[in-house]
């Protein structure tokens, strides 16, 4: 059995006259700059390692070598003992070497010196769920040029290997048939690899597998995967396995199909799409992680909304030791701390350290880096939260409700989200700035006010907000208000010992549990959850902040009635609230008009973590 492999490193070679004058029949792609982890261009310099995995290239006594460092998933070629006016570039394939992007970072050895390199190139654009090929060539009195780099994908094991290591056989959609031909997919879950098998066949009928990085809508590089025949005498015929996570490409949500083509009447047939699951959080993350751009290092579209995915995706990295993911941690923390105008990130202008008018925005993205600082370790992080809690304390205002903090920067509103947030936030810098006073101070101010304030009505729920005149306005009850008082009110006991915040956490979720307008029939249901009714972006991720929340209170109390809960949630949602690519949609029962996007699929990762 044979995977589908680019051309010989000197197939498309160019002749001299070709590489002077840059251009290739064969390779016409217009190359347009790509941006991961780093942008191309980067100088080698910068590196994080350095490896060498092709062999070197000798050209009329020059060394050609191709460099790449696996952090910075770049690539970059170099030329040495060679003489002035010889020249080294890259070239990158986004179609297992069909065609390709030419003499990328063409650089040529100086007269006086004897080898010369190129700048740095990404190998792979999952802003555009792509993954490339490169290869190091020269010119150097001929044109030549290394294998290519990389072929095969690798995660636990690698493309091409046996399915007899498979370490299991699931068979997650129905098989298709053709002529009676019956083409089945197969899926080994706990290494994501997945294979086709044909049945029935006559020889010179086909299997293969299609695998695409960006849920099926296109496939340039994984078509015909292991397309292996019928043998003579046989009815019968299977696949080697391929990978569906490629974590040096930072594509972890590949997608895989078994197709077959039945050789009398030249006609073939797919499978459904299928992305495996290794655990239910990883399955979710990996497909969270298809629709995060690390160019720009966000979600697109949703400021705050962003900052809870990334907390979800920390929290699920941080409680199953994964560091799949840490580079989204860094690259949306790098790319997003400057400033923007309206509209770049928020309808609000963003002012640098993630502020903006809308507090509760800000206090948002305070929360994600208390999250990283203890995921990494890492002090700008805790440093970064800090400041945005600086900024939100401009906001507590005494004159109105005897405390609390405004919504907006306009003072329009005092209501429960930004106050639990605010109480989350500053308690949880009290336990981890050293030899703080102030914070611990503020978090015990911030809850003395929300137990006094009105906001938790006599059934234990915590409505919207209050009135102009400081009362509870009744206003709808959402899960995320409840969770984040109970985990600010946790976060407090933890970094003080206030028994009464602690029992006042209890009360709210044990509330939350038994109160229809959270829980129906065992299942979180926000309101909009309900009926012909539709959840708006924001609503879309209410359930998994209080399910990290309740979490939290679980972790403090040893809860077994919470426990239970979280397993009760992960169950609903994985069987009633996905599909095959393991999309989880809004409504975790299922049914209805449900809806199924990032913000979603964030919410729903936070509750099969707390499942764990």
């Amino acid at each position: 059995m044979t995977t589908a492999a680019g051309p010989p490193a000197q197939t498309h070679a160019r002749t001299h006259a070709q590489a002077q004058q840059g251009t290739d029949t064969a390779a016409t792609t217009a190359a347009a700059v790509v941006c991961s982890l780093s942008c191309d261009g980067l100088d080698p310099s910068l590196a994080q390692r350095e490896s060498f995995p092709v062999p070197t290239k000798d050209i009329n006594g020059r060394r050609l070598r191709l460099h790449a460092s696996d952090p910075d998933g770049m690539a970059w070629a170099s030329v040495d003992d060679g003489q002035a006016g010889d020249s080294v570039w890259l070239d990158r394939s986004w179609d297992a070497g069909a065609d390709w992007e030419p003499l990328l970072g063409r650089a040529s050895v100086p007269s006086t010196w004897t080898g010369t390199r190129t700048l740095m190139y990404n190998l792979t654009d999952p802003s555009h769920h792509r993954r490339g090929w490169l290869r190091a060539c020269a010119d150097a009195g001929a044109v030549s040029c290394t294998e290519w780099i990389h072929p095969t994908v690798c995660d636990v094991l690698c493309d091409g290997t046996d399915a007899d290591r498979a370490s299991g056989d699931d068979q997650p959609v129905p098989a298709t048939t053709l002529h009676g031909r019956v083409i089945r997919l197969h899926v080994d879950q706990r290494n994501s690899m997945a294979w086709g098998s044909v049945e029935d066949g006559d020889p010179d009928d086909e299997i293969w597998l299609d695998r695409s990085w960006d849920e099926g809508a296109s496939r340039p590089d994984g078509s015909s995967l292991g397309r292996t025949a019928v043998p003579g005498g046989a009815a019968t015929a299977r696949t080697a396995m391929f990978a569906t996570r490629d974590p040096r490409g930072l594509l972890y949500g590949g997608a895989v199909r078994a197709c077959g083509r039945e050789a009398a009447h030249q006609e073939g047939s797919c499978t459904a799409w299928v992305r495996p699951e290794p655990s239910r959080p990883r399955a979710a993350a990996d497909a969270l992680m298809a629709s995060y751009d690390p160019d720009q290092g966000w979600w697109h579209s949703s400021w705050w909304n962003s900052a809870a995915a990334l907390t979800a995706l920390i929290d699920f990295a941080e409680r199953t030791g994964t560091h799949d993911y840490d580079g989204a941690v860094a690259r949306t923390f790098d790319r997003n701390k400057g400033v923007f105008a309206a509209g770049e990130r928020s309808s609000d202008p963003v002012e640098g350290h993630f502020i903006s008018r809308s507090i509760d925005d800000t206090a948002w993205w305070g929360m994600t880096w208390v999250a990283a600082y203890d995921y990494t370790h890492d002090p700008r992080y805790l440093t970064e939260a800090t400041t945005i809690a600086e900024y939100l304390r401009r906001y507590w205002d005494t004159g109105s409700c005897g405390g609390g903090i405004w919504w907006d920067r306009e003072r329009t509103y005092k209501n429960s989200v930004t106050a639990g947030l605010y109480l989350s936030l500053t308690a949880s810098l009290h336990r981890r700035v050293a030899d703080d006073t102030v914070w611990g101070a503020r978090a015990t101010e911030a809850g003395n006010w929300f137990l006094s304030s009105g906001l938790i009505n006599s059934s234990g729920l915590v409505n919207d907000g209050l009135t102009g005149d400081c009362r509870n306005n009744g206003q709808t009850v959402w899960s995320y208000n409840q969770g984040l008082a109970i985990g600010g009110l946790t976060e407090l006991w933890r970094g003080t010992g206030d028994t009464t915040a602690l029992a006042t956490a209890r009360r709210l979720a044990d509330s939350a549990l038994a109160r229809t307008e959270l829980t129906v029939d065992g299942v979180l249901t926000e309101s909009c959850d309900v009926g012909q009714r539709s959840c708006d972006d924001n609503q879309k991720q209410f359930k998994g902040v209080f399910m990290r929340n309740l979490d939290s209170l679980r972790l403090a109390t040893g809860s077994a009635a919470y426990r239970r809960f979280a397993a009760e949630q992960a169950d609903s949602v994985w069987a009633k609230d996905r599909d095959s690519l393991n999309r989880l949609g809004a409504r975790w029962a299922g049914g209805g008009s449900n809806q199924t996007d990032w913000r979603t699929q964030s919410s729903a990762l936070a509750a099969l973590t707390a499942a764990r």
